[in-house]
């Protein structure tokens, strides 16, 4: 699985995706349909449309790598509406999510699977 001692982020691209892109045609998705920056070392998550399919794009901080897996059996979350094929952004996901995502859970991409981040100098209610 894809390694890093720091806090890392994933873009999951929100359309389907022709997987025989590669690291060149999925980088221009990167900087063009997501707005995002390329070498920040976030992963890029890419999904084919029968969802059969998933590439993972990231820089290591010494190269870009690419991962991808397909399935045998079962299919991908979708990580698009099934109507219209579009959510207007990127969906941010953490690592932990992209690991239940990979091993074929349905709420990845659906549901808010980790708790949102701890906020210093919140207010604090006291009963």
């Amino acid at each position: 699985m894809i390694g890093s001692t720091r806090r890392v982020t994933v873009w999951a691209h929100v359309a389907p995706t022709d997987m025989r892109k590669a690291f060149d045609a999925l980088s221009a998705i990167v900087a063009g349909a997501m707005g995002k920056e390329l070498l920040s070392g976030d992963v890029f998550l890419f999904v084919s449309r029968n969802r059969k399919r998933a590439k993972a794009l990231l820089w290591d901080g010494t190269g870009l790598c690419l991962y991808a897996k397909r399935l045998e059996k079962g299919h991908f979350t979708a990580l698009w509406p099934m109507e219209d094929g579009s959510r207007g952004g990127p969906l941010r996901m953490t690592m932990s999510e992209l690991t239940l995502f990979l091993e074929g859970s349905e709420l990845a991409g659906r549901v808010a699977l980790s708790p949102p981040p701890f906020v210093l100098g919140g207010a604090c209610r006291q009963s």
